[in-house]
């Protein structure tokens, strides 16, 4: 398999898992490689970098943590060494990994937020518009029905005129006519009918001038109507617009408190994950004691009991490592 980070021929594989000095020797290579490397997200070609680094190091990973699975498959008499050596390549290649996309992905979180915020503004804004809108057409009808309400008072006022004018042409008229008759008729009858044609006159002024008082009632109620209409729209246009920027004052704290919370957990996990490899690393170091004092006080004793201490030294190197049968340590 190409790599580009490792490289190990598969007839050397055993030997580089058998010994944790080579493992560290490889995670080094790979550990210089990762701390040389200068990240830079402020373009597309520093973070394509980035995630290609990144990838190497999983790539990496996945290569060594393979090969070790092979050697276990192949070689079933060392699986314990196998197996804490995958860890270790696993958790290190894991570490490195997240080491590398550290910058992205704290940019990635970054963008993420500066999206949300955007999307907060343009809520605002749209409510802003929105009432800026509405208070114009607003504007735009109470002047409209106040033209309208002019113009029609204006129009009364001439057909009043013009109906006192014809009225006064009527009267006259009929008062030479009456004239007319008083000379051919008897002065009591041509009296008393004049006197009826002035009462009727003014019954008819008087109704005019009824219906001119009535029809000015009837301008100023929807004069009235208008305005009232107006302001209450204006108002539930204020309330709408409140409730809306309400909403979006609300709906942007939430992005907040969520982005806070989210943020929060990343970092219980971080300090969980680095407590966690703490232990393990502790328990490692213990079990490493553990054997190694093990180890020492066998080799005494062989040679307390005439064992060369050099080839006391190989027998329980072999013994460690289950290469004779029937014969295991145990620790």
């Amino acid at each position: 398999m190409a790599n580009e980070l490792v490289v190990i021929e598969k007839s050397t594989a055993l030997e580089v898992f058998k010994s944790s000095d080579s493992v560290e020797d490889i995670i080094r290579k790979v550990e210089q490689e990762v701390n040389s490397f200068i990240p830079d997200v402020t373009t597309i070609k520093g973070r394509k970098e980035i995630a290609s680094l990144a990838y190497k190091v999983a790539q990496s990973k996945t290569y060594l943590d393979g090969l070790g699975k092979d050697l276990v498959a192949d070689l079933k008499e060392i699986p314990k060494l196998i197996d804490a050596n995958r860890r270790t390549v696993r958790e290190r290649f894991d570490t490195l990994r997240d080491k590398v996309r550290q910058p992205l992905t704290e940019w990635e979180a970054e963008q993420e937020r500066i999206e949300a915020e955007k999307q907060m503004l343009a809520w605002h804004e749209e409510a802003l518009e929105m009432n800026a809108a509405f208070d114009k057409a607003l504007a735009e009808r109470i002047e409209s029905d106040h033209e309208i309400a002019l113009l029609m008072n204006e129009k009364f006022d001439r057909d009043l005129v013009e109906a006192k004018a014809e009225a006064e042409r009527q009267r006259i008229a009929h008062e030479e006519e009456l004239k007319k008759q008083a000379a051919e008729q008897a002065r009591l009858e041509a009296e008393q009918k004049a006197q009826q044609e002035i009462e009727a006159a003014a019954q008819r002024e008087r109704e005019a001038k009824e219906a001119a008082e009535r029809a000015e009632r009837e301008k100023q109620e929807a004069i009235q109507r208008a305005e009232q209409e107006a302001k209450e729209a204006k108002e539930k246009a204020e309330r709408d617009a409140k409730e809306a920027q309400e909403r979006a004052e609300l709906e942007k704290q939430l992005a907040i408190e969520a982005e806070s919370k989210k943020a929060h957990e990343a970092e219980q996990a971080r300090l969980a994950e680095e407590e966690r490899k703490r232990k393990e690393d502790a328990k490692r170091q213990e079990d490493k004691e553990h054997r190694r004092v093990f180890n020492q006080e066998a080799l005494k004793a062989l040679v307390s009991n005439g064992f060369d201490e050099k080839l006391a030294t190989e027998f329980i190197k072999l013994v460690a490592s289950n290469q004779i049968p029937h014969m295991t340590m145990n620790y």
